[in-house]
């Protein structure tokens, strides 16, 4: 099963706040991407949390896939071994792309995004050996960890793609949804009783519209 995430997650070290909403590992890592909200914000810069390994690295800290000694040894790794680092936030990115084509789109076992996404998913967990460990986390919870034998590069994108496994195999595509905010292109879960939400978060693409039928009902009046 997939690793669930809290709603909100800041990792202080960084510039931004690391915000999970997606309800799912996978969909949290699609929405890593907020470069349109960054914009929308009038933020300076990109706020991608994949624009290095470092910030991959991060990212993995913040949605707790990986711990504080496991994210060290990996930023040494990478130090030893750039081509390899940088290959692997390549791929990173290239499947945070075919996982938001799936999120957006892939309803439809036919449709291409999951075919796609299929392809991908197969190839990733079919090349990466290693072992399972449940271990403790800092805070008194349990994580499952994916521990690579070999190449230490190439396990570091299960958890997610085994989140995305998850949520073909369980049927949970009809629920994902895009943020109802034209400005943010994050994706969630719904997991309401009436699978009505509409929003990332309500505190803010929420309340951004609220906000703006309320402007709207005071102007016709």
């Amino acid at each position: 099963m997939s690793v669930l995430q809290p709603t909100t997650t800041i990792l202080a070290s960084t510039p931004e706040p690391l915000i999970f909403v997606g309800e799912r590992l996978w969909l949290d890592f699609v929405n890593s991407d907020d470069t349109n909200r960054a914009r929308r914000a009038g933020r300076a810069g990109r706020s991608d949390s994949l624009d290095s390994f470092d910030g991959f690295i991060g990212w993995l800290s913040a949605a707790r896939v990986l711990d504080a000694e496991r994210s060290a040894s990996m930023l040494r790794r990478a130090q030893q071994q750039p081509t390899a680092a940088s290959a692997a936030v390549h791929e990173a990115r290239r499947i945070r792309n075919v996982l938001r084509a799936l999120a957006e789109k892939g309803t439809d076992e036919s449709d291409r995004a999951t075919q796609l996404a299929i392809g991908e998913i197969n190839r990733i967990l079919g090349r990466s050996a290693g072992t399972r460990r449940v271990e403790s986390r800092a805070d008194g919870g349990f994580v499952r960890n994916f521990v690579t034998v070999g190449d230490v590069f190439a396990g570091l994108l299960i958890p997610v793609i085994e989140s995305a496994a998850d949520a073909l195999v369980l049927g949970e595509l009809l629920r994902v949804r895009q943020c109802a905010d034209s400005g943010c292109a994050r994706v969630f879960y719904d997991a309401s009783r009436n699978g009505k939400r509409r929003w990332c978060e309500m505190a803010t693409c929420g309340n951004r519209a609220k906000a703006a039928r309320h402007r709207r009902k005071i102007k016709r009046g």
